[in-house]
């Protein structure tokens, strides 16, 4: 139970990288698949996740700059099926149509 409710507070206070993208991913509007935002999977919480496509989409600040907990994380969720895509948050908010292709 603890996942759901911190996923439900990284929810609610999603930062600006990620309000752009899951304006782009929400309701079928990326290749018509649907996200979930905020997901708990397994021990971790991915910002979105297309289940059915087994695909990750993380929005990274600085703080994730060479940091060994999300190759392990990474790893474990390659392990399970899921491809991750991770983007800077500066490149989702300077080059949004960019990330999306």
């Amino acid at each position: 139970m603890h996942h759901r409710h911190f996923a439900k507070q990284l929810r609610q206070t999603m930062t600006e990288a990620e309000h752009r993208l899951w304006h782009h991913l929400r309701a079928h509007r990326f290749a018509g698949f649907k996200f979930r935002r905020q997901h708990p999977i397994g021990p971790y919480i991915v910002d979105f996740a297309a289940l059915r496509h087994r695909l990750v989409v993380e929005a990274d600040g600085g703080q994730h700059n060479g940091d060994a907990r999300d190759a392990t994380r990474d790893a474990w969720l390659a392990g399970r099926g899921f491809r991750v895509l991770r983007f800077w948050n500066h490149e989702v908010l300077q080059n949004t149509e960019l990330v999306l292709v």
